[in-house]
């Protein structure tokens, strides 16, 4: 049986959280565009169901240029997520 964590052991699980590329990034856009936040997570999600190729042609965008979009909104939802 699991024991349950303490707080300090859950502070220091947070703070590795925060301690990754992926969040410094997420952290990043969101003070530099705080008005793209939602955008760039919204297209992220549309790029997660049509797939890279799906929405890269659909929209008429590189294959670059919809991985990055879907990186930075992945980003930019685990920095909200482990903020929070």
């Amino acid at each position: 049986m699991a024991r349950p964590s303490t707080a300090a052991e859950e502070g220091t699980f947070l703070e590795s959280l925060m301690d990754t590329n992926l969040y410094s990034m997420g952290a990043y856009f969101s003070d530099q565009h705080p008005d793209l936040v939602e955008q760039v997570i919204g297209e992220s999600e549309a790029i997660e169901e049509d797939g890279l190729v799906g929405y890269a042609e659909e929209h008429d965008l590189s294959l670059e240029q919809c991985f990055q979009t879907l990186l930075t909104g992945l980003a930019v939802r685990y920095y909200k997520a482990v903020a929070a």
